[in-house]
Parts: C-alpha cells; sequence; structure tokens
C-alpha cells in the first residue's frame, strides 16, 4: 500500500524507493532483530546467541554506512545549492531548485525509517524485559 501523502506529492517520482533502499530496510530489520534475539538466545544456547550478535552487528554496519552515504549526498547537495542561506534571506529559487528541495523533504517523511524506528523501540522493549526475566526474576 502506497503513502497517500506520498501520491500526491509533487516529488513522488523523484523520491519512490528504490529496490537498493528496500534492500537496505530489510538488511536494518533482520539486524534489529537478530541484536534484540541475543537477550533470550544467551539463555537458550550461547553460540546462536553469538551468531545473531554477528548477524545484527554486521548487519547494522552495512545498513548504517548505507544511511551515512544518503545523508552526505543529501547535505553535500544542500550545501552545493547553499539551499540554508538562499532560503533564510530569500533570495530567489529556480524551478530546479524548487525540485530538488521537494525531493530533499519528500524523502525526510520515509515511511519504511518510521517503520524501521517502530521496530527499534519496540523489540528494545521486549528485549529489556525479557533480559530483566532472565537475568533476575527466573
Amino acid at each position: 500500500m502506497k503513502n497517500e501523502k506520498c501520491i500526491k506529492c509533487s516529488q513522488y517520482k523523484n523520491c519512490r524507493d528504490s529496490f537498493v533502499s528496500w534492500l537496505f530496510f530489510i538488511i536494518g530489520i533482520i539486524s534489529t532483530v537478530a541484536i534484540r534475539v541475543v537477550t533470550v538466545l544467551i539463555h537458550k544456547n550461547p553460540i546462536y546467541a553469538n551468531i545473531a550478535w554477528y548477524i545484527g552487528v554486521c548487519g547494522f554496519f552495512v545498513f548504517f554506512v548505507y544511511k551515512f552515504k544518503v545523508n552526505q549526498r543529501r547535505a553535500k547537495l544542500i550545501e552545493q545549492k547553499n539551499f540554508v542561506d538562499r532560503i533564510a534571506y530569500r533570495k530567489k529559487l529556480s524551478e530546479e531548485d524548487y525540485s530538488l528541495i521537494g525531493a530533499i523533504l519528500c524523502s525526510l517523511k520515509s515511511r519504511k525509517e518510521r517503520i524501521n524506528y517502530l521496530f527499534i523501540f519496540g523489540l528494545s522493549a521486549v528485549a529489556l524485559l525479557l533480559a530483566i526475566y532472565f537475568d533476575f526474576l527466573r
């Protein structure tokens, strides 16, 4: 299901999710699950816990390298076009400038990123509760 706001966004064609962004989204989700499941696996089978830890840490490494590069490209574009000063001082923008700013703003409302944060938050809460159970209550 596509986000209605994104479909109506004037920059929809410029900021649609690519296959690569979906691939890294999935890597991020797998990494999140793998790191959080270590808490349970360490009490069941330490070898599986180690495997999950390596999967999670390696996945996060790859995911955050990708996110860093995306953010760097976005920041470089903003700096090259001097958008911050041009907007702050109400300088004239071209149609291309408006299009680029629209694409940047559209990319910042990524639904996948919100889902990823929800997974991280939710699974962290579950992992914390399970860790308390295994370490103090069991």
